[in-house]
């Protein structure tokens, strides 16, 4: 089938690039405009145009496709590009990550409509930064669903979905990367579908609906008061981005990965919140409000990762050292 796609991270790259292996025909892309990134805050290209770029596909990148709104010269660069695709054959178009609202002319434009692909099983976690939110709330399970776009925040028609249970060791990094193999699996199970009209929509349930909120930095601030269950799921949820931030007597630190401990070495008692109870190659473990977390990954700000043994030999970290509990 010839396709429009819209997207701009690695995830929606993936989608892109098993679609074209897959023998669709992309005729247009649409990704966000170039990013400064990097210590230059040189402009950089999204995944999602590296990739069509690759395949020699026409790529857009309008601010904005809203015609009524603040850039609408923009808008109309965005509406011929999608008008010129559909005039070359284009049916359908495939939204992941994209960032962008598609108002209701872009819906409307292709003959069989939007669909999109959502990394979480919904009506939970609608939203921006729902691989986050789902590990962040200690969710069992997430997956994907492929729904038919409408005008609100994924509150579209449900198509097909898949699911996977959360690993105690998933990251947001590692969970990115199952979800995203299967939501372009499950978009190309749901393009066929619809080629052959086998696909019956479903309305989502009132029950269950959540919203996850996109990630901010303040979030990334360990506040060792909070149980340690609770900061075990918040760093899984920041890594790879923000990172969950700490400091530690002088030097701030990212943790990268963490667990509530469940059998602890020997501790003495009475000690504060916060406080280092043991550091070595094995792990950091530091007093929580309830419990005790244990970091294995973490890295010294303006320095390298590196094994943690290797870290604490540059620089050991001092047991019974008060975290400070609210400086990033």
């Amino acid at each position: 089938m010839k396709l429009i796609f819209a997207g701009t991270p690695e995830f929606a790259s993936i989608a892109l690039e098993q679609l074209i292996a897959a023998g669709h025909e992309i005729v247009l892309v649409l990704t966000q405009p170039d990013r400064p990134a990097g210590r230059g805050l040189a402009l950089t290209p999204s995944a999602v145009k590296n990739k069509a770029l690759e395949h020699s596909i026409t790529v857009a990148q309008p601010i904005s496709l809203k015609l009524d709104g603040k850039y609408p010269d923009q808008a109309l660069i965005g509406q011929q590009a999608i008008h010129e695709a559909i005039q070359k054959g284009a049916q359908l178009m495939v939204v992941a990550a994209y960032g962008l609202i598609l108002p209701q002319w872009a819906l409307d434009a292709p003959a069989l409509g939007c669909i999109n692909i959502h990394a979480s099983l919904l009506p939970r976690w609608r939203g921006a930064a729902p691989i986050h939110r789902a590990i962040e709330k200690g969710d069992s399970h997430t997956g994907v669903t492929i729904m038919q776009m409408n005008i609100g925040l994924d509150t579209g028609d449900m198509l097909l979905h898949d699911s996977l249970p959360i690993e105690d060791q998933d990251t947001t990094l590692s969970l990115h990367d199952k979800l995203a193999d299967m939501g372009a699996k499950l978009c190309i199970q749901a393009i066929a579908g619809l080629e052959q009209k086998q696909l019956t929509p479903i309305v989502q349930p009132t029950d269950g609906v959540c919203y996850a909120e996109k990630i901010s930095k303040s979030e990334s601030a360990i506040v060792w008061s909070r149980p340690a269950i609770e900061l075990s799921r918040l760093i899984r949820a920041l890594n790879p981005a923000p990172g969950a931030s700490c400091q530690i007597g002088p030097d701030s630190y990212k943790i990268w990965m963490a667990q509530a401990a469940s059998q602890l070495p020997f501790f003495p008692k009475n000690h504060e919140i916060g406080t280092v109870l043991q550091a070595n190659e094995e792990g950091i473990w530091i007093q929580t409000g309830d419990g005790v977390l244990h970091i294995s990954q973490i890295q010294r700000a303006g320095s390298k990762k590196m094994p943690l043994a290797d870290m604490l030999r540059g620089k050991p970290i001092i047991v019974g050292t008060v975290c400070n509990k609210d400086t990033i």
